[in-house]
This record gives C-alpha cells, structure tokens and sequence, in this order.
C-alpha cells in the first residue's frame, strides 16, 4: 500500500510501516515544514493514503471541500507505541482497501471509515 505519512507521525510507527513492506514516503523526511494543503496536494499526486495526527485534515476535506484520495487520521495520544503499531497493522490488513477516498480514524476502541459524501442510506 502506497503511503504518505504527515510530518507529525512517530517515526517508529513509519518504519514499521516500512518494515511491513508498504510503500512509505515520510514528510519529516522530503518537508518538515510543508503546509497541510501541500502535504494533501502531494498525497493526491503520489494517489497515497495519507496518514497523519492532524484533525486540521478533517476541516479541509470536510468543511472546505477539498479533495483527497484517502485520509488515516491517527488518535492515538497515550497509547504505547507497541500497541500503536499493533493497532495500524491490524487497520491496515483488516480495512486497507477501504481507505481509498474516504476519511478514516484510528483510535484504541477501533477505526471509523466515514465516505466524503454519504450515500442515501445514511439520511443526509
């Protein structure tokens, strides 16, 4: 799986990403510095999930309209970082293939996968 991880994301958790053998590009490696809308852009050319602990992600996509090819947001402050990575890999395997152009959220109870646009079941 080809993915973007934002500057804020642990660099234990990117190397074992890395050492599961996906394809991992790191911002805190190409561009500590770059903007959100920068690091969204990149993740739509490179059409990468984007993993980041940013919810600022959430009003860009959400709020602002912009478009994403994927977005893994991680919370999880507090959690060790055996367990973090316990939890990414099991997100992954499990529902990887459901992160493609959706916003999703990590958290020690589980992983929540929200569509950018709801489809008529859900009410809206």
């Amino acid at each position: 799986m080809r993915l973007l991880c934002d500057a804020d994301v642990d660099a234990p958790l990117v190397q074992h990403l890395r050492d599961a053998g996906h394809e991992v590009l790191y911002m805190a490696e190409i561009e500590p510095r770059a903007e959100d809308a920068q690091v969204l852009d990149l993740a739509n050319q490179l059409k990468a999930i984007l993993l980041t602990r940013d919810k600022g992600f959430g009003q860009m996509v959400f709020r602002q309209g912009r478009p994403f090819h994927g977005v893994l947001l991680l919370r999880l402050a507090g959690v060790p970082m055996p367990k973090r990575k316990e939890l990414l890999a099991q997100a992954l395997k499990s529902h990887g293939h459901e992160f493609e152009g959706n916003f999703s959220v990590l958290t020690q109870n589980g992983l929540r996968v929200r569509p950018r646009f709801p489809g008529p079941e859900s009410g809206k």
